[in-house]
């Protein structure tokens, strides 16, 4: 593929990680455009429609989910991979309906966020990480995560997750799943 027809749009909120994608990036041969808002990425979409999209799904409090739409309209070929430390079933199912082509869970390494982008092989949908995380796992990191939203009120917590507060507190006072993925060395 030429370099030309290799422009990367980079959405993700977080500065310091963006930053580091984007230089790993475009060390490996890609056109990098990288920016932090979802009204950013659609005006870049609209002045150089990108090749590829890596998608961050939380972009300070908004659903990434929103753009994949929007950012096909502007680039209907443009292959979009969800990047994202919030993983969950519903929202792998989300993503791939609305069109993008993989979802990988962060942290992901460059080398197989390339290979999610690039390589025709894949099926979409198909996990690139040989260890996935768990169903437990997902289930621990999103019941933090609204923990954490709703201050660590676990009322409005249990409310905001569907379930009755004795149950959410059983599973808070639980430790946190084995990742079965290898850490970063």
């Amino acid at each position: 593929m030429p370099a030309e027809a290799r422009h990367l749009l980079l959405v993700d909120d977080d500065d310091p990680y963006r930053a580091v994608l984007a230089r790993s990036l475009a060390r490996r041969g890609f056109q990098v455009t990288a920016v932090a808002t979802p009204a950013e990425a659609l005006i870049c979409c609209q002045e150089q429609p990108p090749d590829f999209v890596i998608l961050d799904l939380n972009l300070a409090g908004q659903s990434g989910l929103n753009l994949i739409q929007p950012l096909l309209t502007h680039s209907p070929k443009a292959r979009i991979l969800i990047l994202t430390g919030y993983a969950s079933i519903p929202t792998v199912v989300s993503a791939m309906k609305l069109g993008a082509i993989q979802y990988l869970a962060k942290p992901a390494d460059v080398a197989d966020i390339i290979r999610a982008l690039i390589e025709e092989g894949l099926e979409t949908g198909e996990v690139v990480h040989e260890q996935r995380l768990t169903v437990r796992h997902l289930e621990w990191e999103y019941i933090q995560r609204t923990w954490e939203e709703h201050g660590g009120n676990v009322t409005a917590t249990a409310q905001a997750l569907g379930m009755h507060r004795r149950t959410l507190q059983r599973k808070l006072a639980k430790r946190r799943p084995q990742d079965p993925r290898p850490t970063p060395s």
